[in-house]
């Protein structure tokens, strides 16, 4: 069983350009209640590592957590698309945030697109993956909330899930924070793609 990443924050910032430079980094992106922080929290075995809210909309920043003694590489927790409680000035200026960090974040080598198990891909997931496949970001799809799709509804909602994306249902990595599902399979997968640059 893979060991939790010792990560620790390190800052937020509400502009890409406000970051220093870094050795590596993977971005999470999903919508803002597909469950991002818990799933970081699960990965550190830290509760209270990155904020949850059950209201959706909790990460407005840029909000950076490092592997504890290895500088510049980052886990990089992005403002979540959707439903957040905002101004449409505010989520628009989000927005911006995030494609100018997405696009234009040199040492950015993944980005884990986050889907709810449950109900996703919403449109909103689908155009999003069409947008980081269109600009050359590479993609990792992980399912959350695997523990609560119905045991009888489980393999249809994976074929379900990965056709609406485009992929084959192997591809789709499916996680329950609550639960621990998929959790050490991310963790390996995190640890290597962090330590692959030098």
């Amino acid at each position: 069983m893979s060991k939790p990443l010792t990560l620790s924050f390190l800052r937020s910032a509400s502009d890409a350009g406000q970051l220093p430079e870094s050795r590596c980094e993977v971005g999470l992106v999903g919508r803002s209640n597909v469950g991002k922080s818990s799933l970081l929290n699960a990965v550190a075995n830290r509760k209270g590592l990155a904020r949850t809210s059950k209201a959706p909309g909790a990460t407005r920043l840029i909000n950076v957590f490092e592997l504890d003694g290895e500088p510049g590489r980052w886990v990089v927790d992005l403002p979540g698309y959707g439903f957040a409680k905002a101004p449409k000035a505010q989520r628009a200026g989000w927005q911006a945030m995030m494609d100018g960090y997405l696009i234009d974040r040199p040492t950015l080598v993944q980005v884990l697109l986050l889907i709810d198990g449950l109900v996703g891909p919403t449109p909103l997931d689908v155009q999003t993956a069409e947008w980081l496949t269109h600009h050359e970001v590479a993609l990792r799809v992980v399912a959350t909330k695997a523990d609560k799709v119905k045991s009888s509804r489980r393999s249809a909602r994976r074929n379900e899930l990965a056709r609406g994306l485009g992929v084959a249902p192997g591809d789709v990595l499916w996680t329950s924070a609550a639960k621990g599902q998929g959790i050490p399979e991310l963790r390996a997968e995190l640890a290597a793609t962090l330590r692959l640059n030098p």
